[in-house]
């Protein structure tokens, strides 16, 4: 695929990576943790190199965390009033009884608490573990028999739509109410108004269970991703070096803390780099979301393709209306992001977006575009110093390496690096599985080009085989998505008795457009253009909207299943790993 280079708006502050090739030949774990302080006592811990760190340092009075309710109130955090209710939430669980090692699950909005909670877990050595507070009551209660909680924070709605009925199949299970107090569960904020702030976390060992992120694969049975303290090293870093945050950013992670980018990126990363952070408790809207981004003088903005493919829908004229001089870099994370987005960005934001790659499972960053870099839109960039990835093809139990550029593979990580996930929780043989010899084998298809840059092609069980061509979805959706009718595209392979597959897309339009037999050619002609005519589309139809995750991921899967017939089962619950 041939792409091009764009310029990037010179950014008001020097990149933390000045130049990838340096600081990627020189670099080595240990010049990553040595950014953080570790424990006065000895070990690692999320939660102090989060917050208690700024404080000797002489940061406490900068503001941590903002937060901006759906109504209008703003709540701000210092990192020492942080340190303080995070203290507080650690000795709430350590009378509830909770030890070292034992699970509290999340079931909430985006609310100050919750930030308090994940904290104050991590410093009484607990596991957090966070739930979309979307899901219905089945998915909560397959996470939380998986996991084996032993204390569930959520809100009293919640409790009364979506747990009360499932409080019978975990007994001993204790309940914390953020908003008040209901039969068999405890409130919060009476239990934080009588515990103390002073708190001293224990020795901890980098090696010791901090998070459980649950992820579906494609059975749909929830894999419990483990990770331990020792991957602040790497939150810490790549949100130095991918996100390129400065301890005067104000940065605004929209992700929601139920899945990984929202725990990693939206807690973890820039509170360990001293930014302030915002948090929004609404759901999207665009005239909101322009809002912030000027009101709160927004400098880094990590958002998702979703998101990003719904403002783009609305045109320029939005943003031309606000005052978004303060930003200067913005990211993308969730699935890969189109070139069209890309070059969106830079021609109305005056800014690309950054794309980078990563899993539930790496923990952190593993691939990215970088502020001192040239973007090549539609790549996810290259590896974040400390990782080697590789283009690799897997032979039984073995994976080797493709070193010829251009040449279509899966993408592996060699094992090692601090956030890799120690293992799934009570699965080892599924853990096993994912590693060939010392290379972690992603189930992403991807190529590398003689710059080095990774391009995505597809998840291995998306890729549509046709006349002996292997066709990844993600290049079709992009050339779909430069037509200036189309908004999104979801591809998939539909069985043909010559071809083998033939490649079907179903298309939602941009408002202004309507379904057309005339509009489908033109669309059409513009893919085999754009693709030629092996790999573009045979067929198109035209939807409202595209079937999505909780996430915001387009569901080929559910497409493909209802196209042929098939049975659905749990394929509208699944959730990839962002």
């Amino acid at each position: 695929m041939t792409v091009r280079r764009i310029e990037k708006s010179q950014p008001t502050l020097s990149p933390n990576m000045p130049a990838w090739d340096d600081t990627y030949r020189g670099f080595r774990w240990a010049d990553a943790r040595a950014l953080i302080d570790g424990l006065p006592a000895g070990g690692m811990n999320i939660a102090h190199e989060a917050v208690d760190r700024h404080i000797a340092h002489g940061r406490g009075e900068h503001v941590a965390i903002r937060w901006l309710g759906k109504t209008g109130e703003t709540v701000d955090l210092s990192y020492a009033e942080l340190a303080r209710r995070s203290n507080r939430f650690a000795n709430v669980l350590r009378k509830l009884g909770l030890h070292t090692g034992d699970k509290v699950f999340c079931l909430s909005g985006r609310v100050p608490e919750l930030y308090v909670a994940a904290l104050g877990t991590f410093k009484a050595q607990c596991v957090f573990a966070p739930l979309f507070s979307a899901f219905g009551p089945e998915p909560i209660a397959q996470r939380m028999r998986l996991g084996g909680a032993n204390l569930l924070l959520t809100t009293q709605a919640l409790l009364k739509r979506k747990v009360a009925g499932l409080l019978d199949q975990f007994p001993g299970l204790k309940v914390l109410l953020v908003d008040g107090a209901a039969e068999g569960a405890v409130s919060l904020r009476a239990e934080m108004e009588r515990a103390s702030d002073h708190f001293t976390i224990a020795p901890t060992d980098p090696e010791t269970l901090a998070l459980l992120h649950f992820t579906s694969g494609t059975t749909g049975t929830p894999k419990g991703a483990m990770h331990v303290h020792e991957a602040v090293v790497a939150h810490n870093y790549s949100g130095r070096v991918a996100l390129d945050l400065h301890p005067d950013d104000i940065y605004w992670c929209t992700a929601d803390p139920g899945w990984v980018t929202g725990t990693s990126y939206g807690i973890i990363a820039p509170l360990c780099n001293g930014v302030t952070s915002i948090v929004d408790e609404a759901e999207f809207d665009a005239t909101r979301w322009y809002d912030i981004l000027e009101q709160q003088k927004i400098s880094v903005w990590y958002t998702a393709p979703t998101a990003i493919r719904r403002l783009m829908k609305l045109g320029a004229e939005p943003v031309k209306a606000h005052d978004l001089s303060a930003l200067r870099y913005m990211a993308s994370v969730g699935e890969p992001l189109n070139p069209e987005a890309v070059r969106w960005g830079n021609e109305v934001f005056g800014m690309p977006f950054h794309d980078n790659w990563w899993q539930t499972e790496t923990g952190a960053i593993m691939i990215s575009n970088y502020a001192s870099m040239d973007v090549k839109p539609g790549s996810m960039g290259r590896p974040l110093p400390g990782i080697e990835a590789a283009i690799v093809q897997v032979e039984g139990d073995t994976a080797r390496v493709i070193e010829q550029p251009g040449v279509q593979g899966e993408l592996a990580i060699r094992r090692g690096w601090p956030s890799m996930f120690r293992g799934y929780l009570g699965q080892e043989e599924r853990y096993r599985k994912c590693f060939k010899g010392d290379w972690y084998v992603s189930g992403d298809l991807a190529k590398r080009d003689e710059e080095g840059y990774f391009w995505f092609v597809g998840r291995s069980d998306d890729v549509i085989k046709s006349a002996g061509h292997l066709i990844g979805p993600f290049e079709v959706e992009s050339a779909l998505v430069e037509h200036p009718a189309v908004n999104e595209a979801g591809v998939i392979g539909i069985p043909e008795e010559t071809a083998g597959e033939i490649v079907k897309a179903f298309v939602a339009l941009k408002p202004g457009f309507a379904p057309s037999d005339d509009l489908k050619l033109e669309i059409m002609a513009h893919a085999r253009k754009q693709l030629g005519p092996a790999v573009a589309p045979r067929d198109i139809e035209f939807r409202d909207e595209l079937p999505k995750t909780k996430s915001g991921k387009i569901m080929r899967r559910l497409l493909k299943a209802r196209e042929l017939g098939l049975p659905e089962g749990d394929l509208s619950t699944l959730e990839k790993s962002e």
